[in-house]
């Protein structure tokens, strides 16, 4: 009887581990890096199962700026083509020296947005990631695209004093109609040395 039960338990272990080591075999997690820089990377955020590889829609909104809409058991990736323009009077800049109080306006230039947005917003983040809100515009406002695939945009003229040494970003966002958050589809650096 002891020599049945120790059989019983043995094959269970044998076949309980080689069940755990063909499902470690069969998926894999993967890190991602985007555009192969470290600073970039995201730990668990891909995973290949039977050679294909998945990665995070989190990921694809986040590190890609696209814009991923859950539906009707579908994932669709938005991912409209985006210019910024930052500019002083007619000259266009992206650098400025340290402690400099810079009167300036963004043009933004967007086309193949294939998505109705409620809302957008322009804000610049300091090379500590403090974040300023220079202008937001709803739907019904007079000088929002409502219904537009393809706009351009003049922000106001904004007061910015580039305080600190090093990268600000500004963050061009929209909000989908039907969402709560906005979601960044364009950044661009201004460097402060």
């Amino acid at each position: 009887m002891k020599v049945r039960k120790l059989i019983v338990l043995v094959t269970t272990l044998t076949l309980l581990c080689g069940g755990v080591a063909y499902a470690d075999s069969v998926s894999q997690k993967l890190r991602v890096l985007i555009n192969n820089k470290k600073s970039d990377e995201v730990a668990d955020g891909g995973i290949i199962v039977d050679n294909k590889l998945y990665v995070a829609s989190q990921v694809v909104s986040d590190r890609l700026q696209a814009i991923v809409v859950r539906e009707d058991g579908k994932a669709i990736v938005y991912k409209p083509n985006v210019h910024m323009v930052t500019n002083v009077g007619p000259k266009i800049f992206a650098g400025v020296n340290k402690n400099d109080k810079i009167k300036f306006n963004t043009f933004i230039q967007v086309d193949s947005l294939k998505l109705d947005i409620s809302a957008l917003k322009l804000t610049i983040a300091d090379p500590y990631g403090d974040e300023v809100l220079i202008e937001q515009r709803k739907s019904g406002d007079g000088n929002f695209p409502d219904g537009k695939s393809d706009f351009w945009i003049t922000v106001e003229d904004i007061s910015y004093t580039f305080d600190k040494a090093g990268a600000y970003t500004l963050r061009f966002s929209v909000r989908p109609v039907g969402e709560s958050s906005f979601k960044v589809i364009s950044e661009k650096t201004i460097t402060s040395q």
